[in-house]
């Protein structure tokens, strides 16, 4: 993983007991992060600087313990890693992409393994892994946003404006790279709401 990495963790199910969140506290600090910590009846957050960034992890409060909760751009390579070994290891689910300049890899973690692995290159799709019996694209979806797609399928409508609203920008400024980008992520963003809102259809 190099230093220029851009990866997004979405729909991540990622359960903790409160002293796993204070030893995670302990090891970003041993890490050499910047960092502070806020709780509310309802939300734990840790927020963790990245250069300019921050980065504000919120874990829910359950009856069980915690869940960390929200979707997460990290251009950190040693905190992606970071994130990476903890959904390994608490056996979690997440939805992991990963930017390169004209491609982007999905990573579909069930149980802390990968179970598809997928790349966009431009408006091409191609499988690259599938783990045990091949899922239609709705089976899979309905895997990961049976319990909140009208609430996901509005976040994606706006982050495709959004990203229209960059697009255009480029264009007209002749920013050939940050074009190829809005493109990549506007075919992604654009499948996605597609097999979310056949999936709240059925």
């Amino acid at each position: 993983m190099n230093k220029n990495v851009e990866v997004e963790y979405c729909n991540l199910e990622l359960r903790f007991e409160r002293q796993h969140i204070q030893d995670l506290i302990k090891d970003l600090i041993q890490d050499g992060y910047s960092l502070y910590w806020s709780e509310s009846e309802n939300v734990f957050i840790i927020s963790v600087r990245t250069g300019r960034k921050l980065v504000k992890l919120r874990f829910l409060r359950i009856k069980e313990g915690y869940k960390l909760v929200g979707d997460y751009m990290i251009r950190d390579a040693r905190l992606a890693e970071w994130m990476e070994k903890l959904i390994g290891d608490l056996r979690g689910h997440a939805v992991v992409k990963r930017f390169r300049d004209r491609q982007i890899t999905i990573e579909n973690i069930m149980f802390g393994e990968v179970i598809r692995l997928v790349e966009i290159t431009g408006y091409q799709q191609r499988i690259v892994f599938q783990k045990g019996p091949l899922l239609t694209d709705q089976e899979l979806t309905k895997l990961y946003y049976s319990s909140e797609g009208e609430e996901r399928i509005q976040q994606r409508k706006m982050e495709v404006d959004e990203q229209l609203d960059l697009l255009n920008e480029a264009l007209q400024s002749d920013n050939v790279l940050a074009t190829q980008r809005c493109k990549i992520k506007l075919a992604y963003l654009t499948n996605e709401l597609r097999k979310l809102e056949w999936s709240a259809e059925e």
